[in-house]
């Protein structure tokens, strides 16, 4: 069997000499339908969706103590300068030390 030989395969073949292409008239669009859409199962009996209990209100701070508050930052910052200091002249002794040996 040749596909020359099936009918379907007509429309694919060239016109004759000189012949115009055969015409085919396209095949009517059908109505367009409504569906609706599809039933849906009713949830069990009994349900109900899930409860988020709410949390309690936040508890009230404690009193702040302005007076004890500047004294505990007064002595860091005290305790920050000396160790500041300190590692100051540590670090200059070293850099004092370092120059004598290459000059020296």
């Amino acid at each position: 069997m040749t596909n020359a030989d099936r009918a379907d395969d007509a429309y694919w073949r060239r016109p004759p000499n000189g012949a115009a292409a055969p015409r085919r008239e396209p095949a009517a669009a059908p109505e367009p339908r409504y569906e609706p859409p599809p039933p849906s199962t009713p949830p069990p009996p009994g349900w109900r969706p899930q409860v988020v209990v709410p949390t309690a209100p936040p508890r009230d701070m404690p009193v702040q103590q302005h007076a004890v508050l500047d004294e505990q930052e007064r002595a860091a910052r005290t305790i920050t300068y000396g160790v500041g200091l300190v590692a100051g002249a540590v670090v200059l002794v070293l850099i004092i030390v370092v120059c004598a040996r290459l000059v020296g």
